[in-house]
């Protein structure tokens, strides 16, 4: 598939879905399969000879974790929605196309495939904690509401993991013939951006015109953490000898995953911070591809 067409794909799944909103969003209840099966078809061509986790990932998952933490105690004094919605876009994992775009502007790829294991794995455990306490279910008991997003969030993140290594053992053929069209895996995620886009744009027009102003300071606060993210990610990339690996691993996330947790565990407002993201970060990474092919 041409350079090109990977560019306008973003933009056309969104537009697609949002046009379409009302066919697209009746589709909501497949989003956990297809993230799944794109998060299978990525792990089918993770080399585990090649996962050397290092100080840079330990620094990086600090700031995934601790920053969305942070992000949600500082803005939640303004407005709990907003906080959940901004929140949710530094706690996602890193997006599975990102080992591409990194490759594309000249970043480690070992380096890009373990974080996006690790970060993968370390939300799994997390987001059932933090969910539990800011989101839909923070009035049910603590212990009761961690079980049950836990063997969601698990089921969703680490069993496609899981999945694919047993695939390697049993059947290596297979799992080698799947992780060479990893192309199945963007037009997966192609259709979960109509599906995903076209449930934010239905659960939007529902809204009364009061909301209004706190879906564009959510919109607004994801583009703020947005550019904080790569431009530490690169801060802390460079100090580790690698300065894109981290910009891509701390700033491009998996959107498609962020809006379906938050149309699941969070106020549903909070799903325009991850949507109005998928902009920002699309924006960041033609920006920084223009840049390295004008330099090359």
């Amino acid at each position: 598939m041409s350079e090109l067409v990977k560019s306008i794909a973003l933009p056309i799944a969104m537009i697609t879905g949002s046009v379409l909103s009302g066919f697209f969003a009746g589709l909501v209840s497949v989003t956990p399969y297809l993230i799944f099966t794109m998060l299978f078809i990525t792990f089918c061509r993770i080399d585990l000879s090649q996962m050397k986790p290092s100080m840079l990932h330990f620094w990086l998952l600090v700031c995934q974790i601790f920053g969305c933490v942070v992000v949600y105690l500082l803005l939640r004094m303004y407005d709990e929605t907003m906080a959940q919605g901004v929140m949710i876009c530094v706690m996602a994992p890193t997006a599975t196309s990102s080992v591409v775009i990194a490759g594309m502007l000249g970043a480690n790829i070992a380096t890009m495939a373990t974080f996006s294991l690790l970060s993968n794995v370390t939300v799994a455990i997390v987001a059932p904690i933090i969910f539990s306490l800011v989101g839909t279910n923070a009035d049910m008991p603590f212990i009761e509401s961690f079980v049950i997003i836990l063997k969601k969030v698990v089921l969703l993140l680490v069993l496609p993991f899981v999945t694919a290594i047993l695939l390697r053992m049993v059947a290596r053929k297979v799992y080698d013939t799947i992780g060479k069209y990893q192309i199945m895996s963007f037009y997966v995620w192609a259709f979960s951006l109509m599906v995903v886009s076209g449930q934010t744009v239905e659960f939007v027009k529902a809204q009364e015109s009061s909301n209004y102003t706190t879906e564009i300071l959510i919109a607004l606060g994801a583009l703020t953490v947005c550019l904080c993210q790569f431009i530490g990610g690169r801060a802390l990339g460079r100090r580790y000898g690698d300065t894109v690996a981290g910009g891509q691993s701390l700033g491009q996330k998996n959107t498609v995953l962020a809006i379906w947790m938050a149309q699941t565990y969070l106020h549903p407002i909070a799903s325009i911070g991850p949507s109005s993201y998928v902009l920002w970060q699309n924006i960041v990474n033609s920006w920084q591809i223009w840049r390295k092919r004008k330099k090359n």
